[in-house]
């Protein structure tokens, strides 16, 4: 989708990123580090302090950075500066739903700063303070965008935090009853992945089904100088960052997706989930697809179709004066898909037991492709009923299909005993099922 913002302010620049998007009311909410980030005479320079900035939106697309009038740069405190010191730089807030929240620290963030993680706090996300006068948390590394929230399933705070792993960057998560006491951190599991480095975690539950854990981390990748890099967009500056240090003109970073049901054993795809993409600057480099953290509701731009989820990733990062931020959509659910093509394919769930009446499915099928479910016991036999050549074909594109028998929709006198679901599907994606009332 198109850029919803420019990095162009005085106090922001080319380092800018890190972003945390959260819907709050009828108020979308952003946070970010306005940094600038060049290269002089082989050296990094930095021109002017990192910052914790803010910005809004009433749509998730078209976003504003309001005048807050709380920090100075350069003489004025006319800019959307949010916080100043440590924590800076990777400044994370969130909206605690802990129902034993205090007033005053309704919204809280996490922030790195002298080699640990710190914690603050503000009853409006915008007038911010320190949570107490000393770390929450020293055990890691600290040096990326750290990010903690409240699970609603589980009643705890969770934590996902940098570390290193014999010089590996990695995700350490940790938990917490009261946020200022801390489990000490453990390293994720991630059964059958290949080994990779992962920069950030961006891990969240999902709004939709909060028992499950979704992960969009950084893949960082470091090659050395070749020419399949000097194949790569703009040479020169890439050249010129190599001056600096090799990896920060041949490391390159693309988006992951991952998901967990406990929050520590994930299942990652290997395969991208945002590639650098078919641009011919400001791309494939490393600080490149930095996706935010956070998932939004978002309108869709074609009449008659229902709302998307908005991403957003950072673009132009350490080329010029500022970088970007682009915002992308994918359907609601539509994270992975079990998938066949048109000659058809089969699966069948693990045992399951559900509530419900009704049994919804989130697809996507071809004008030739179609959906058949059947049900069956624990055993794997077929529930007269509700077999295949009971089932009404499922045609079409939805996300809320509810599926139905010659005997109709009702599934009730199932729940509560374990069964598994059968798919055959032909030239469609199902992306997404779940039980209803």
């Amino acid at each position: 989708r198109e850029i919803v913002m420019v990095h162009d302010a005085p106090w922001e620049g080319s380092g800018t990123g890190y972003h945390t998007v959260f819907r709050d009311g009828d108020l979308y909410r952003m946070y970010y580090k306005a940094w600038q980030l060049t290269v002089t005479d082989n050296k990094v320079d930095i021109p002017h302090e990192t910052f914790g900035a803010y910005a809004e939106s009433r749509d998730g697309i078209h976003w504003t950075k309001p005048s807050l009038g709380l920090f100075e740069f350069e003489g004025s405190k006319n800019n959307n500066i949010v916080w100043v010191g440590k924590g800076a730089h990777d400044f994370t807030p969130f909206k605690d739903t802990n129902p034993d929240c205090k007033p005053d620290a309704l919204y809280k963030a996490v922030g790195a700063g002298d080699g640990a993680l710190l914690a603050f706090k503000s009853p409006d996300g915008i007038h911010w303070t320190p949570l107490q006068d000393k770390p929450i948390m020293t055990k890691g590394a600290f040096d990326t965008q750290n990010l903690a929230f409240w699970d609603t399933i589980r009643k705890e705070y969770r934590a996902y935090i940098r570390d290193f792993d014999n010089g590996r960057r990695g995700i350490k998560t940790a938990t917490s009853k009261d946020f200022l006491h801390w489990t000490d951190p453990v390293w994720l599991e991630y059964p059958d992945a290949p080994d990779e480095q992962l920069y950030t975690n961006q891990i969240i539950p999902y709004y939709r089904a909060p028992h499950i854990f979704v992960g969009f981390p950084t893949r960082y990748v470091e090659r050395k100088w070749s020419k399949s890099i000097e194949a790569l967009p703009e040479v020169e500056h890439r050249r010129k960052r190599s001056n600096a240090s090799e990896r920060y003109g041949t490391a390159t970073t693309d988006g992951l997706f991952m998901s967990s049901r406990d929050g520590l054993t994930f299942k990652r795809w290997g395969e991208a989930f945002i590639r650098p993409g078919l641009r011919n600057t400001d791309n494939w480099k490393y600080g490149d697809n930095y996706q935010n953290w956070g998932i939004v509701e978002t309108k869709s731009d074609i009449p008659g179709a229902p709302d998307e989820l908005s991403i957003y990733a950072t673009e132009s990062y350490w080329t010029g004066t500022s970088s970007e931020l682009r915002r992308f959509t994918i359907r609601i659910d539509g994270f992975v898909s079990v998938q066949a093509p048109l000659k058809g394919g089969e699966f069948i769930t693990k045992p399951i037991i559900f509530e419900g009446r009704r049994l919804m499915v989130n697809f996507s099928a071809s004008a030739a492709g179609s959906m058949l479910i059947e049900i069956l016991d624990a055993n794997g036999n077929s529930i007269p009923g509700y077999t295949l050549d009971d089932c009404i074909e499922i045609l079409g594109d939805d996300i809320e299909r509810i599926v139905t028998w010659k005997q109709g929709d009702n599934v009730s006198k199932l729940a509560g005993k374990p069964v598994k679901l059968r798919f055959k599907i032909k030239d469609a994606d199902l992306y997404s099922f779940r039980f209803i009332p």
